[in-house]
Order: C-alpha cells, then structure tokens, then sequence
C-alpha cells in the first residue's frame, strides 16, 4: 500500500509552489533594483540634455 497523504494539504503545497515559480519568473522579468532604476533614470537625463543641447534652432525671417 502507499502512503497516506492528507489531500488538502498536498494541493495548498503545489499551489504554493507554482506561486514561488511565477513569484521568481516575475522577479527576472520585471525586478530591477531602485539603485539601477536611479541609475538609468540619469543616464536617460543626461542624454535628453545632451540632445537638447545639439538642436538646431530654426531661422526666423522676420
């Protein structure tokens, strides 16, 4: 005979589990950590601003 398992608490452990792997495929697609967000929220800045800085100004003939 096998062994004797207790129903519900096998199902609430697989339920857990799935909810660890979608926990952990979330934190790969989506988890940056705010040091790197900061980090790139400047090198975007900086960027913007160096772009700005090499527009041309248009000609007026007035």
């Amino acid at each position: 005979m096998g062994e004797i398992i207790n129903l519900n608490r096998a199902r609430k452990a697989r339920a857990k589990a799935e909810d660890k792997a979608l926990a952990a495929a979330n934190r790969a697609a989506h988890g940056r950590s705010k040091a790197e967000k900061t980090l790139s929220a400047l090198d975007r800045q900086r960027d913007e601003k160096k772009l700005e800085g090499k527009k041309l100004e248009p000609k007026s003939d007035e």
